[in-house]
């Protein structure tokens, strides 16, 4: 089969019109429309139904649009990696990662990205709906605790534990005098159960402890829940990373590190596409970020 009458095939089907993809390719109708009719012959079925003003993909071609249009895309970006120079990383680069990962790690990390490959224009979208890499053209997601999946492949670059951190000012609760631990003010998020005991292991002596929260306020997401801790309003089960700052200048204290299991947080592609220099390069720059990223605390790196 011809990659050529292919690629133009593709680009025919994807705007819907000889006019439209001559224009968007500086190629002429003309040969756009022979090297359509050589792949058609060459395989012997018709692809394209051709009206005077409009077209049509025959079934036949909306099977081979869909099987090899992500395929041909790949091809054609290794051709113009190799071209540029031994597969150097440039082009846009589409990136989705979770809200709270864009609200608290991507601008750090987008800027030193940019400065080590400047040829490389990072687009991010920051959704928490799951995303299918294809279908909306994406390079690489970034998801936490992600299924497995036979399409994806990728690498963890962080565990993130959660952290009991409190304002300096609320006391620590002990004993009551019928034996129970008392109840803490805690400022909850939306859907954390109430009734649900915080046990967390003390860093200073190694031992679980149990704290009864008490709700005071329950917020939407946890950067709010933090802020609401530090405004004094009680304490807060949140992941570390977003406490860390807090927590070296005193503005919060630690109660413990909850004993539910790491967070993980992964970059991954889609592995039945050929990996660009560009998302291997974005791959291994995040691992290597967080590795070398000082403010991080050792238990919640990869």
């Amino acid at each position: 089969m011809d990659l050529l009458a292919l690629a133009d095939f593709h680009l025919v089907a994807t705007h819907r019109g000889f006019g439209r993809a001559s224009r968007a390719s500086g190629q002429s109708k003309a040969s756009l429309s022979r090297h359509v009719r050589e792949l058609e012959e060459s395989l012997g079925v018709r692809l394209i139904e051709r009206g005077k003003r409009t077209l049509r993909l025959t079934d036949e071609g909306v099977v081979l649009h869909e099987r090899t249009g992500s395929q041909i895309g790949e091809i054609k970006e290794a051709l113009q990696d190799v071209k540029a120079g031994l597969g150097r990383p440039s082009g846009r680069l589409r990136i989705s990662v979770p809200l709270l990962f864009a609200q608290t790690s991507l601008g750090s990390l987008a800027a030193a990205f940019l400065e080590a490959y400047p040829d490389v224009l990072l687009d991010v979208v920051a959704d928490d709906r799951f995303i299918d890499l294809v279908a909306d053209e994406i390079d690489a997601v970034v998801r936490v605790n992600p299924r497995p999946d036979s399409d994806l492949v990728g690498r963890c670059f962080l565990r993130n534990r959660l952290v009991l951190v409190a304002p300096p000012a609320l006391s620590r609760p002990g004993l009551a005098p019928d034996g129970q631990i008392e109840s803490i003010p805690a400022v909850l998020r939306h859907g954390a159960a109430e009734d649900e005991a915080w046990r967390v292991i003390d860093e200073q002596d190694g031992r679980e402890r149990v704290f009864y929260p008490r709700a005071v306020m329950r917020l939407a997401s946890p950067l709010s829940v933090r802020d609401a801790a530090l405004a004094g309003a009680g304490a807060a089960l949140i992941p570390r990373t977003i406490a860390v700052d807090a927590l070296a200048s005193g503005r919060l204290v630690s109660w413990g590190l909850s004993n539910q299991a790491p967070t993980e947080i992964w970059v991954l592609h889609a592995s039945q596409r050929l990996a660009s220099p560009k998302v291997r390069a974005f791959v291994d720059f995040v691992c290597h970020h967080f590795q070398d990223d000082g403010r991080q605390d050792p238990l919640t790196r990869d």
